[in-house]
C-alpha cells in the first residue's frame, strides 16, 4: 500500500490500489501519491503508495528500553479510518495486513495468491463462483467468521452511501451499478451477485467472464467484517476487530499504534513476537537516528541522506532488495494548463529535462533505477514488464526538452511547482534534484521549485480534493505482481488511484478487453498495448523503479520485506 492513496470511483473493473507515503520514494500506491484498487484481473492491485515514516511522538507498552518481545517500528498515521474497503495507502495497509486475513493471502516471498480463509473457490464458466471457507476461523472478539461475514463486508464496501474508497473493487460483481451508480442515488442496498448459501458457502456472479478474479481476493478490501463493525461502527473504528494474527491494543494518532499478538489466531502464520508498536514519525532521519540509538527496532524507510553510510552503520541488518514500486510525477488534468489540448508536448518536455541517471546515482546511491516504462521490472516478462516503452521521452535530452516546452507555449505562468509531502526527507532531496535538472535544461534558475506539504495525510487530502496546481509526487506500490495492477488503478477513467483525472477512451477499451480475456498471456499482451497509449500521451512522468529498504536493530531476527516492500511483521523474532 504504497505514496499516496487513491480514491476511486470508476466505470470499469476495479483494481486494488495502494499508495505509498514515503519509503523514500513513494507513489500513489507506493511511496507516493496514490491509492489503489481494481478488481479487474487476477492481479489485485493495491496502495501503493509506499510508506511515510516520521518523528517519534510517543512510546508506550513494549516501547521503551528493552521493549520485551514487542517490535518497535517506524510508521506514519494513515489517511483514513482502518476500514478494509476504505484504506488504500501503505500505512493503513500495514495495519490491515496484521489485523485481517482474507480468502487469499499473497505469499510474502513470491507474491503468489494462496488460499487462506478460503477452502476452495470453484467455477465452471469463469463468471459464476462458489466460495467455501474453512471451518474454525474466528474474529478476535470470539465471533465466528462465516460466509455472511464476507458478503456483508463486500456489500458495505460497494454501497455508494458508505463512501468507501475501495468500492471500485466490487464493480465486477453483478448489481454494482445499482448499489454504486455513476449518477444519482443507489436503487439497491446489496449486490445481487452475492448469495449466502450456508455458514461456510456463498456464491458470486460476475458481470463478465473473469478467469483470474480469485487472485484479486488477497487485497484488504475483500476482508471479512464482524457484526461489531455494523452494530457499533464508531467503537469499531476506534479499535478495529479482525481475524488476523494481531489485535489492536491502543492507538493515539500522531503517536503510536500498539498491536499485540492474538493467541486465538487460527491461521498458519502465527506471530513470532508479542506485538508491534508502530511509532509515528514525521521525519525519517529522526527514525534512523532512533534506530542507531537503540530506541527503535525497525525502519522501513532509509533516508536518502543515510544511504552512503547505512551499510557501515548496520552491516547485514540493512535490507536492500528490488520491489514492485515505481515513482512518477502525476499531472492535474482537471487544470487545462496541464491537461488541455497540446499539453502532451509540455509533459514530454519536462520528462526529457530530468536526468534520471544522475539523480538515482547521486541522491539514491543506485538504490533506484531509471524508469523506462510505467510498471516495474519485478513483474518480469511473464508478468508484463517491457523495457523501453517510454522511449526517448524518458531519456535526458535538455535541448529537445527546451524545444518541446517552448513549442507548448512555455511553462504555465513561467514556472512549474512540484508538490510533495515533507514528512519524509528523501522526497525533498529528489524533488530538489529534479527541479535543478529542469532549471539547468531551461537555463532558468527558478523555473522549477518544490512545494512541500507538511504531512502525508494533508498531502493526500489536497490531492483527493483536486487542489494540485502542477505536477505532484505520485507512484505506485504493486498489490499483485502483474501489469494490470500498475495500469488500471492509476490511469483508467475515474479509477481509484487516478488522482490526476486523466481519461483516454482507447486506453479504457484496451483495459476492458484485457480484463475480459480468459487467457493470461493474451490479457498481458493487451495490457501492454494499453501501456503504449501512456507512452503516446504521457499522463504521468516515470522517474525510477525503487528498491525496498529497511534497517533493524540487533534485537531482531527473521526480518524480511515482502515483494511489495512491506516488512513481514508476524515473522520477526525479538531476542
Amino acid at each position: 500500500m504504497r505514496g499516496a492513496t487513491p480514491t476511486g470511483a470508476g466505470t470499469s473493473p476495479p483494481a486494488p490500489v495502494r499508495t505509498t507515503a514515503g519509503t523514500g520514494a513513494g507513489g500513489t500506491g507506493t511511496g507516493g501519491a496514490g491509492a489503489r484498487r481494481s478488481v479487474c484481473l487476477r492481479w489485485a492491485a493495491c496502495l501503493v503508495a509506499v510508506a511515510a515514516a516520521a518523528t517519534a511522538c510517543g512510546g508506550g507498552d513494549g516501547g521503551g528500553g528493552g521493549g520485551g518481545s514487542v517490535v518497535r517500528a517506524s510508521w506514519g498515521d494513515p489517511q483514513n479510518p482502518l476500514e478494509p474497503a476504505n484504506t488504500n495507502e501503505v500505512q493503513g495497509g500495514k495495519v490491515l495486513d496484521m489485523v485481517f486475513r482474507g480468502l487469499k493471502r499473497y505469499d510474502p516471498v513470491t507474491g503468489e495468491a494462496k488460499d487462506m480463509v478460503a477452502e476452495r473457490i470453484e467455477t465452471s464458466d469463469q463468471q459464476n463462483y462458489t466460495v467455501t471457507i474453512k471451518p474454525g476461523w474466528k474474529f478476535s472478539n470470539g465471533e465466528k467468521v462465516t460466509a455472511k461475514s464476507f458478503v456483508d463486508a463486500w456489500n458495505y464496501g460497494a454501497l455508494l452511501d458508505n463512501q468507501q474508497r475501495n468500492a471500485y473493487f466490487f464493480e465486477y460483481i453483478e448489481g454494482y451499478d445499482k448499489v454504486h451508480p455513476t449518477e444519482g442515488r443507489p436503487t439497491a442496498k446489496t449486490l445481487s451477485g452475492l448469495t449466502v448459501k450456508d455458514d461456510r458457502t456463498f456464491t458470486v456472479k460476475l458481470t463478465q467472464k473473469f478467469s483470474t478474479w480469485p487472485e484479486t481476493l488477497g487485497y484488504n478490501a475483500f476482508a471479512p467484517l464482524p457484526r461489531a463493525f455494523f452494530d457499533d461502527h464508531d467503537a469499531w473504528v476506534k479499535k478495529p476487530i479482525g481475524n488476523g494474527p494481531y489485535l489492536v491494543d491502543a492507538y493515539t494518532r500522531g503517536s503510536v499504534m500498539k498491536l499485540r499478538r492474538w493467541d486465538g489466531y487460527q491461521g498458519p502464520d502465527k506471530a513470532r513476537n508479542d506485538g508491534v508498536d508502530l511509532r509515528v514519525y514525521t521525519d525519517n532521519n529522526t527514525a534512523y537516528t532512533d534506530l542507531q540509538a537503540g530506541n527503535l527496532d525497525l525502519v522501513d524507510d532509509i533516508p536518502a541522506s543515510q544511504l552512503t553510510n547505512v551499510k557501515s552503520d548496520l552491516g547485514d541488518r540493512y535490507i536492500n532488495q528490488p520491489a514492485g514500486i515505481i515513482q512518477t510525477l502525476a499531472f492535474p488534468f482537471y487544470d487545462k494548463r496541464w491537461g488541455g489540448p497540446g499539453t502532451d508536448k509540455l509533459r514530454r518536455g519536462l520528462s526529457m529535462a530530468i536526468n534520471r541517471e544522475q539523480i538515482t546515482d547521486r541522491i539514491f546511491q543506485k538504490t533506484r533505477t531509471p524508469a523506462t516504462d510505467w510498471t516495474s521490472p519485478v513483474l518480469g516478462k511473464d508478468g508484463g514488464y517491457q523495457s523501453g516503452v517510454c522511449g526517448d521521452a524518458c531519456e535526458y535530452d535538455p535541448e529537445q526538452a527546451k524545444k518541446l516546452i517552448d513549442e507548448a507555449g512555455g511553462l504555465p505562468g513561467g514556472r512549474v511547482t512540484i508538490t510533495y509531502n515533507a514528512d519524509t526527507g528523501s522526497h525533498k532531496d529528489w524533488v530538489d534534484a529534479v527541479c535543478n535538472s529542469i532549471n539547468n535544461a531551461l537555463d532558468k534558475s527558478k523555473a522549477c521549485v518544490g512545494n512541500p506539504v507538511g504531512t502525508f495525510a494533508d498531502f493526500r487530502n489536497q490531492i483527493t480534493d483536486r487542489q494540485m496546481k502542477g505536477p505532484f509526487r505520485a507512484g505506485w506500490q504493486m498489490d499483485y505482481p502483474l501489469i494490470q495492477n500498475f495500469l488500471q488503478p492509476l490511469y483508467y477513467t475515474n479509477a481509484s488511484s487516478n488522482d490526476g483525472g486523466w481519461s483516454n477512451q482507447r486506453f479504457d477499451d484496451l483495459v476492458d478487453r484485457a480484463n475480459a480475456e480468459a487467457d493470461t498471456a493474451k490479457a498481458i499482451s493487451t495490457f501492454q498495448d494499453a501501456e503504449g497509449v501512456l507512452a503516446q500521451e504521457m499522463p504521468a512522468i516515470p522517474l525510477w523503479y525503487q528498491n525496498g529498504s529497511a534497517g533493524y536493530s540487533d534485537r531482531l531476527s527473521g526480518v524480511k520485506l515482502n515483494p511489495f516492500s512491506v516488512p513481514v511483521y508476524d515473522q520477526i523474532k525479538v531476542s
